[in-house]
């Protein structure tokens, strides 16, 4: 299977995660907003599973690849969400998100070879950057929900609004925290060493403190919201600054080992 077939495979999910979004949002028939949404992630799951094999290596090592996964697990964090807390517009909003990232797919194609540098060659790296796009997504999710509530929703901020954005950074804050600690080990058989402060490694630490700053702010200051909000938003700048700014910083240009995603 080639990055030809794509674009079949990603007309089909998005079609199936739009009709999913909305029967969530009409409220009705809420097993068919499951099964449309699974259905989709399966179609999905099945173009990474064949582009896997046809690359003969993982598809994680582009940021058009990356991308890939993160189009893949925005609608399941979203049908995570669903699931657990019945917010009728997480579906649409899960699927206007990964319907971008799959644009930017689909008109700025890149180059995917079989080729992989040995430091790549390692059983760490799967579940390392798999580990950090589902950490990613709920993530992502909480950011939506910050959005919504601080310059969408009319009415009062209530608890259980905030629970679902604190729920769903914990949840991503332990997913990214597991994804450094396979990191970590996967450096030291690559390169030697656990941790050397590389660019990527210093920005992954500070958005891993953003978001333990949030967390202690909201257990401290549980009243707080509109100010927790801010810092959910803030953690989230510099998450895209550790997913793909860092390729862009001159800092990291011919010194970061983590530059490797880039064509």
């Amino acid at each position: 299977m080639s990055w030809e077939h794509f674009i079949l495979f990603a007309i089909a999910a998005l079609i199936c995660w739009g009709l999913g979004a909305f029967i969530a949002w009409r409220g009705k028939k809420t097993g068919w907003a499951y099964g449309f949404t699974i259905l989709g992630l399966a179609i999905f799951f099945s173009f990474i599973v064949g582009f896997w094999l046809s690359l003969e290596r993982p598809p994680m090592r582009t940021m058009g690849e990356t991308r890939l996964w993160y189009s893949f697990f925005l609608p399941l964090a979203g049908l995570i969400t669903y699931s657990r807390w019945k917010y009728k517009w997480i579906l649409s909003f899960s699927f206007i998100l990964s319907l971008v990232f799959i644009c930017i797919n689909i008109f700025k194609p890149e180059i995917h070879n079989k080729t992989l540098m040995p430091a790549l060659q390692s059983p760490w790296f799967p579940p390392h950057v798999i580990v950090y796009m589902f950490a990613y997504a709920m993530l992502g999710a909480a950011t939506v929900m910050a959005v919504y509530l601080l310059w969408f929703k009319k009415k009062t901020i209530e608890r259980n609004e905030m629970d679902l954005c604190d729920n769903l950074t914990y949840v991503g804050l332990a997913f990214m925290t597991l994804g450094m600690l396979t990191g970590a080990v996967w450096a030291k058989e690559a390169w030697g060493h656990y941790w050397a402060w590389d660019p990527k490694e210093t920005w992954a630490a500070a958005t891993w403190f953003a978001y333990l700053i949030y967390i202690h702010f909201r257990l401290g200051k549980p009243l707080q919201v509109r100010p927790a909000l801010i810092i959910l938003l803030v953690s989230f700048v510099l998450l895209q600054m550790c997913w793909y700014g860092i390729n862009y910083l001159p800092s990291a240009q011919g010194v970061s080992v983590h530059t490797y995603n880039l064509n």
